[in-house]
Protein backbone atom coordinates (compact mmCIF):
# COMPACT_ATOMS: atom_id res chain seq x y z
CA UNK A 1 0.00 0.00 0.00
CA UNK A 2 1.42 3.44 -0.59
CA UNK A 3 -0.68 6.82 0.51
CA UNK A 4 0.48 9.84 1.14
CA UNK A 5 0.86 11.70 4.39
CA UNK A 6 -2.21 13.82 3.92
CA UNK A 7 -4.34 11.54 3.48
CA UNK A 8 -3.20 9.69 6.78
CA UNK A 9 -3.17 13.28 8.47
CA UNK A 10 -7.37 13.40 7.91
CA UNK A 11 -8.06 9.38 8.49
CA UNK A 12 -6.31 9.99 12.03
CA UNK A 13 -7.59 13.61 12.50
CA UNK A 14 -4.69 14.93 12.46
CA UNK A 15 -2.74 17.50 10.82
CA UNK A 16 0.43 17.74 8.89
CA UNK A 17 2.98 19.94 8.83
CA UNK A 18 6.35 19.25 6.41
CA UNK A 19 6.01 17.20 2.64
CA UNK A 20 2.25 16.41 2.91
CA UNK A 21 2.82 14.73 -0.63
CA UNK A 22 5.24 12.38 0.71
CA UNK A 23 4.33 8.75 -0.05
CA UNK A 24 4.68 6.36 2.69
CA UNK A 25 4.70 2.81 2.63
CA UNK A 26 4.38 1.28 5.57
CA UNK A 27 4.73 1.35 9.52
CA UNK A 28 7.86 0.74 11.66
CA UNK A 29 9.47 0.99 15.60
CA UNK A 30 10.85 4.57 15.82
CA UNK A 31 14.58 3.05 15.68
CA UNK A 32 14.01 0.48 13.26
CA UNK A 33 11.87 3.11 10.55
CA UNK A 34 13.13 3.54 7.17
CA UNK A 35 12.15 6.46 4.99
CA UNK A 36 9.30 5.04 3.37
CA UNK A 37 7.84 4.58 6.84
CA UNK A 38 5.85 6.37 9.26
CA UNK A 39 6.58 5.79 13.22
CA UNK A 40 5.37 7.68 16.44
CA UNK A 41 6.69 9.84 19.49
CA UNK A 42 4.88 10.30 22.10
CA UNK A 43 7.07 10.98 25.14
CA UNK A 44 10.10 13.42 25.80
CA UNK A 45 12.35 10.80 25.53
CA UNK A 46 11.49 10.19 21.67
CA UNK A 47 10.55 13.87 21.50
CA UNK A 48 14.11 14.92 21.71
CA UNK A 49 15.61 12.42 19.78
CA UNK A 50 12.82 12.84 16.60
CA UNK A 51 15.23 14.11 14.49
CA UNK A 52 17.76 10.87 14.67
CA UNK A 53 15.08 8.46 13.30
CA UNK A 54 15.08 7.86 9.68
CA UNK A 55 11.80 7.60 9.51
CA UNK A 56 9.63 9.58 6.45
CA UNK A 57 7.20 11.18 9.40
CA UNK A 58 6.39 10.83 12.49
CA UNK A 59 3.09 11.20 14.60
CA UNK A 60 3.83 13.90 17.33
CA UNK A 61 1.16 15.52 20.62
CA UNK A 62 -0.54 18.31 19.93
CA UNK A 63 1.69 21.27 20.83
CA UNK A 64 4.99 19.62 19.46
CA UNK A 65 6.31 21.37 15.77
CA UNK A 66 9.96 21.69 16.42
CA UNK A 67 11.34 19.21 14.02
CA UNK A 68 13.10 19.31 10.49
CA UNK A 69 11.13 15.67 10.07
CA UNK A 70 7.04 15.47 8.38
CA UNK A 71 5.12 15.10 10.99
CA UNK A 72 1.55 14.35 11.77
CA UNK A 73 -0.08 16.08 14.45
CA UNK A 74 -2.97 14.69 16.58
CA UNK A 75 -4.20 14.66 19.98
CA UNK A 76 -2.73 10.70 20.70
CA UNK A 77 -0.15 9.42 18.91
CA UNK A 78 -0.49 5.81 20.11
CA UNK A 79 -4.10 5.37 19.22
CA UNK A 80 -3.13 7.39 15.84
CA UNK A 81 -0.43 4.95 15.17
CA UNK A 82 -2.89 1.87 16.18
CA UNK A 83 -5.17 2.68 13.16
CA UNK A 84 -2.26 3.26 10.53
CA UNK A 85 -0.88 -0.28 11.94
CA UNK A 86 -4.53 -1.06 10.87
CA UNK A 87 -4.54 0.55 7.73
CA UNK A 88 -1.30 -1.40 6.08
CA UNK A 89 -1.86 -4.54 7.70
CA UNK A 90 -5.74 -5.14 8.04
CA UNK A 91 -7.32 -8.19 9.71
CA UNK A 92 -6.37 -11.47 7.33
CA UNK A 93 -9.20 -13.47 6.64
CA UNK A 94 -9.06 -17.14 6.23
CA UNK A 95 -10.50 -18.41 2.87
CA UNK A 96 -11.84 -21.98 3.11
CA UNK A 97 -12.25 -22.65 -0.84
CA UNK A 98 -14.00 -25.47 -0.59
CA UNK A 99 -16.86 -23.76 0.39
CA UNK A 100 -19.48 -21.63 -1.71
CA UNK A 101 -21.43 -19.62 1.68
CA UNK A 102 -18.21 -19.94 4.02
CA UNK A 103 -19.00 -22.86 5.88
CA UNK A 104 -16.12 -25.66 5.26
CA UNK A 105 -17.44 -29.07 4.38
CA UNK A 106 -15.28 -30.70 7.95
CA UNK A 107 -17.58 -28.29 10.05
CA UNK A 108 -20.15 -30.45 12.30
CA UNK A 109 -23.06 -28.52 12.50
CA UNK A 110 -25.92 -29.21 15.09
CA UNK A 111 -29.82 -28.86 14.57
CA UNK A 112 -31.87 -25.84 13.84
CA UNK A 113 -28.36 -23.66 13.25
CA UNK A 114 -29.28 -19.82 12.64
CA UNK A 115 -26.25 -18.51 10.59
CA UNK A 116 -25.69 -14.34 9.87
CA UNK A 117 -23.88 -13.25 6.36
CA UNK A 118 -20.31 -13.34 5.44
CA UNK A 119 -19.14 -15.96 7.76
CA UNK A 120 -15.60 -18.04 7.30
CA UNK A 121 -16.12 -21.40 9.09
CA UNK A 122 -13.09 -23.44 9.18
CA UNK A 123 -12.27 -27.36 9.10
CA UNK A 124 -13.44 -29.13 12.17
CA UNK A 125 -15.01 -26.28 14.14
CA UNK A 126 -18.01 -27.92 15.87
CA UNK A 127 -21.13 -26.48 16.12
CA UNK A 128 -24.32 -27.49 18.90
CA UNK A 129 -27.40 -27.72 18.58
CA UNK A 130 -29.80 -24.37 18.37
CA UNK A 131 -26.59 -22.08 18.08
CA UNK A 132 -27.20 -18.35 16.58
CA UNK A 133 -24.29 -16.39 15.01
CA UNK A 134 -24.37 -13.12 13.55
CA UNK A 135 -22.96 -11.87 10.39
CA UNK A 136 -19.02 -11.29 9.59
CA UNK A 137 -17.77 -13.94 11.98
CA UNK A 138 -15.06 -15.95 11.55
CA UNK A 139 -14.25 -19.36 13.24
CA UNK A 140 -10.78 -20.73 13.13
CA UNK A 141 -10.06 -24.46 13.08
CA UNK A 142 -11.15 -26.52 16.31
CA UNK A 143 -13.61 -24.24 17.50
CA UNK A 144 -16.57 -25.85 19.40
CA UNK A 145 -19.29 -23.83 19.83
CA UNK A 146 -21.73 -25.88 22.31
CA UNK A 147 -25.53 -25.90 22.25
CA UNK A 148 -27.75 -22.51 22.47
CA UNK A 149 -25.18 -20.37 22.13
CA UNK A 150 -26.20 -17.02 20.66
CA UNK A 151 -23.16 -14.63 19.16
CA UNK A 152 -23.47 -11.36 17.49
CA UNK A 153 -21.76 -9.76 14.20
CA UNK A 154 -17.87 -9.31 13.59
CA UNK A 155 -16.79 -12.07 15.43
CA UNK A 156 -13.27 -13.24 15.71
CA UNK A 157 -13.22 -16.67 16.85
CA UNK A 158 -9.05 -17.87 17.18
CA UNK A 159 -7.83 -21.59 17.07
CA UNK A 160 -9.35 -23.95 20.03
CA UNK A 161 -11.49 -21.63 21.64
CA UNK A 162 -14.16 -23.19 23.60
CA UNK A 163 -17.36 -21.56 23.65
CA UNK A 164 -19.87 -24.13 26.07
CA UNK A 165 -23.65 -24.06 26.43
CA UNK A 166 -25.62 -20.94 26.50
CA UNK A 167 -23.28 -18.52 26.66
CA UNK A 168 -23.94 -15.13 25.01
CA UNK A 169 -21.49 -13.30 23.27
CA UNK A 170 -21.89 -9.16 22.02
CA UNK A 171 -20.52 -7.51 19.14
CA UNK A 172 -16.69 -7.02 17.78
CA UNK A 173 -15.78 -9.41 19.99
CA UNK A 174 -12.35 -11.25 19.50
CA UNK A 175 -11.31 -14.14 21.18
CA UNK A 176 -7.80 -15.48 21.58
CA UNK A 177 -6.58 -18.96 21.04
CA UNK A 178 -7.36 -21.75 23.73
CA UNK A 179 -9.59 -19.78 25.30
CA UNK A 180 -12.72 -21.69 27.44
CA UNK A 181 -15.61 -19.70 27.67
CA UNK A 182 -18.67 -21.25 30.34
CA UNK A 183 -16.56 -23.67 31.49
CA UNK A 184 -18.10 -24.80 35.31
CA UNK A 185 -17.44 -22.59 38.20
CA UNK A 186 -15.28 -24.14 41.22
CA UNK A 187 -18.09 -25.02 43.79
CA UNK A 188 -17.63 -28.02 46.14
CA UNK A 189 -19.76 -27.98 49.22
CA UNK A 190 -18.34 -30.41 52.02
CA UNK A 191 -19.58 -33.45 53.27
CA UNK A 192 -17.76 -35.35 55.78
CA UNK A 193 -14.41 -35.99 54.41
CA UNK A 194 -16.00 -35.57 51.03
CA UNK A 195 -16.92 -32.91 48.59
CA UNK A 196 -19.91 -32.61 46.62
CA UNK A 197 -20.08 -30.55 43.63
CA UNK A 198 -22.63 -27.33 42.92
CA UNK A 199 -24.29 -27.91 39.78
CA UNK A 200 -22.90 -24.76 37.89
CA UNK A 201 -26.36 -24.01 35.40
CA UNK A 202 -25.66 -20.33 34.94
CA UNK A 203 -24.08 -18.55 32.03
CA UNK A 204 -21.14 -16.73 30.72
CA UNK A 205 -22.03 -13.25 29.04
CA UNK A 206 -19.82 -10.84 27.09
CA UNK A 207 -20.66 -7.83 26.04
CA UNK A 208 -20.23 -5.86 23.18
CA UNK A 209 -16.51 -4.53 21.81
CA UNK A 210 -14.38 -7.22 24.48
CA UNK A 211 -11.11 -8.68 23.48
CA UNK A 212 -10.40 -12.00 25.37
CA UNK A 213 -6.94 -13.08 25.32
CA UNK A 214 -5.15 -16.47 24.74
CA UNK A 215 -5.79 -19.34 27.35
CA UNK A 216 -8.05 -17.60 29.36
CA UNK A 217 -10.68 -19.57 31.26
CA UNK A 218 -14.07 -17.59 32.32
CA UNK A 219 -16.49 -19.73 34.54
CA UNK A 220 -19.85 -20.07 33.97
CA UNK A 221 -22.30 -18.51 36.82
CA UNK A 222 -23.39 -21.22 39.98
CA UNK A 223 -26.97 -19.13 38.94
CA UNK A 224 -27.39 -16.23 36.88
CA UNK A 225 -24.30 -15.24 34.76
CA UNK A 226 -20.41 -14.26 35.08
CA UNK A 227 -20.51 -10.96 33.18
CA UNK A 228 -18.10 -9.44 31.03
CA UNK A 229 -19.35 -6.07 29.94
CA UNK A 230 -18.34 -3.77 27.27
CA UNK A 231 -15.14 -2.78 26.23
CA UNK A 232 -13.27 -5.12 28.44
CA UNK A 233 -9.67 -6.42 26.94
CA UNK A 234 -7.69 -9.23 29.03
CA UNK A 235 -4.33 -10.40 28.44
CA UNK A 236 -3.17 -14.04 28.35
CA UNK A 237 -4.00 -16.48 31.05
CA UNK A 238 -6.44 -14.49 32.68
CA UNK A 239 -8.86 -16.73 35.14
CA UNK A 240 -12.25 -14.61 35.94
CA UNK A 241 -14.32 -17.48 38.69
CA UNK A 242 -18.08 -18.07 38.29
CA UNK A 243 -20.52 -14.90 39.17
CA UNK A 244 -18.07 -12.24 38.81
CA UNK A 245 -18.65 -8.98 37.07
CA UNK A 246 -16.09 -7.26 35.33
CA UNK A 247 -17.04 -3.46 34.43
CA UNK A 248 -17.23 -1.81 31.48
CA UNK A 249 -13.51 -1.10 29.90
CA UNK A 250 -11.53 -2.45 32.71
CA UNK A 251 -8.16 -4.01 31.88
CA UNK A 252 -7.03 -7.49 33.32
CA UNK A 253 -3.33 -7.69 32.95
CA UNK A 254 -1.90 -11.32 31.91
CA UNK A 255 -1.96 -14.26 34.88
CA UNK A 256 -4.74 -12.14 36.81
CA UNK A 257 -6.98 -14.27 38.86
CA UNK A 258 -10.48 -13.58 40.18
CA UNK A 259 -12.77 -15.43 42.63
CA UNK A 260 -15.82 -15.96 42.60
CA UNK A 261 -18.90 -13.26 42.64
CA UNK A 262 -16.41 -10.29 43.51
CA UNK A 263 -17.49 -6.88 41.39
CA UNK A 264 -14.54 -5.11 39.38
CA UNK A 265 -15.77 -1.69 38.54
CA UNK A 266 -15.67 0.48 35.40
CA UNK A 267 -12.21 1.42 34.17
CA UNK A 268 -10.45 -0.57 36.55
CA UNK A 269 -6.85 -1.64 35.70
CA UNK A 270 -5.61 -5.02 37.45
CA UNK A 271 -2.03 -5.22 36.72
CA UNK A 272 -0.50 -9.00 36.06
CA UNK A 273 -0.78 -11.67 38.68
CA UNK A 274 -2.53 -9.95 40.91
CA UNK A 275 -5.27 -12.13 42.77
CA UNK A 276 -8.45 -11.04 43.51
CA UNK A 277 -10.51 -12.66 46.69
CA UNK A 278 -14.18 -13.39 46.50
CA UNK A 279 -17.08 -11.56 47.47
CA UNK A 280 -15.71 -8.17 47.39
CA UNK A 281 -15.88 -5.01 45.34
CA UNK A 282 -12.91 -3.43 43.39
CA UNK A 283 -14.15 0.37 42.27
CA UNK A 284 -14.14 2.36 39.36
CA UNK A 285 -11.05 3.49 38.16
CA UNK A 286 -9.24 1.61 40.62
CA UNK A 287 -6.06 0.25 40.09
CA UNK A 288 -4.81 -3.05 41.65
CA UNK A 289 -0.72 -3.13 41.40
CA UNK A 290 1.21 -6.08 39.87
CA UNK A 291 1.51 -9.62 42.47
CA UNK A 292 -1.03 -7.80 44.93
CA UNK A 293 -3.20 -9.83 47.17
CA UNK A 294 -6.56 -8.35 47.57
CA UNK A 295 -8.33 -9.39 50.41
CA UNK A 296 -10.87 -6.59 50.63
CA UNK A 297 -12.88 -3.79 49.03
CA UNK A 298 -11.15 -1.21 47.16
CA UNK A 299 -12.46 2.41 46.74
CA UNK A 300 -12.89 4.09 43.29
CA UNK A 301 -10.25 5.59 42.34
CA UNK A 302 -7.68 3.70 45.12
CA UNK A 303 -4.23 2.82 43.87
CA UNK A 304 -3.41 -0.56 45.87
CA UNK A 305 -0.31 -2.76 46.00
CA UNK A 306 1.37 -5.34 47.71
CA UNK A 307 -0.11 -8.66 49.86
CA UNK A 308 -2.13 -8.05 51.43
CA UNK A 309 -3.01 -4.62 49.84
CA UNK A 310 -2.26 -1.39 51.43
CA UNK A 311 -2.43 1.98 49.60
CA UNK A 312 0.24 2.26 46.89
CA UNK A 313 2.37 4.87 48.37
CA UNK A 314 2.01 2.82 51.75
CA UNK A 315 3.12 0.04 49.89
CA UNK A 316 6.47 1.73 48.41
CA UNK A 317 7.57 3.08 51.80
CA UNK A 318 7.15 -0.92 53.04
CA UNK A 319 8.85 -2.28 50.24
CA UNK A 320 11.99 -0.18 50.62
CA UNK A 321 12.06 -0.82 54.11
CA UNK A 322 11.72 -5.08 53.65
CA UNK A 323 15.76 -5.26 52.61
CA UNK A 324 16.70 -3.87 55.70
CA UNK A 325 14.71 -5.90 57.77
CA UNK A 326 17.53 -8.15 58.69
CA UNK A 327 20.02 -5.53 59.86
CA UNK A 328 17.04 -4.08 61.85
CA UNK A 329 16.38 -7.16 63.78
CA UNK A 330 20.01 -7.67 64.38
CA UNK A 331 20.41 -3.69 65.58
CA UNK A 332 17.34 -4.25 67.82
CA UNK A 333 18.68 -7.59 69.31
CA UNK A 334 21.78 -5.16 70.24
CA UNK A 335 19.08 -2.30 71.30
CA UNK A 336 17.62 -4.89 73.59
CA UNK A 337 20.48 -6.35 75.36
CA UNK A 338 21.97 -3.07 76.15
CA UNK A 339 18.39 -2.00 77.59
CA UNK A 340 18.70 -5.55 79.51
CA UNK A 341 22.29 -5.16 81.16
CA UNK A 342 21.38 -1.53 81.73
CA UNK A 343 18.18 -2.83 83.95
CA UNK A 344 20.48 -5.61 85.70
CA UNK A 345 22.98 -3.07 86.68
CA UNK A 346 20.39 -0.86 87.89
CA UNK A 347 18.31 -3.41 90.17
CA UNK A 348 22.00 -4.39 91.51
CA UNK A 349 22.88 -1.31 92.40
CA UNK A 350 19.41 -0.77 94.21
CA UNK A 351 19.72 -4.30 95.93
CA UNK A 352 23.72 -3.21 97.24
Amino acid sequence: MKISLKKIAELVGGRSKGNSEKIITGVAPFDEASSDHITFADNKKLLKKIDETNAGAVIVPSGFEESLKNIVIVDNPRVAFAKIIGLFHPPSRPDYSNSTDGICSNTYIGNNFVCGENVSIAPFVVIGNNVVIGNNVTLYPNVVIGDNVVMGNDLLIYPNVTVLERCKIGNRVTIHAGSVIGSDGYGFAPDGDKYYKIPQKGIVQIDDDVEIGACNTIDRATLGKTWIRQGVKTDNLVQIAHNVTVGENTLLVAQVGISGSTIIGKHATIAGQAGIAGHIIIGDNATVGPQAGVTKSVPDNQIVSGSPEMPHRLWLRVYRIIPMLPELSKKLSEIEKRLNDIELKATGETNG
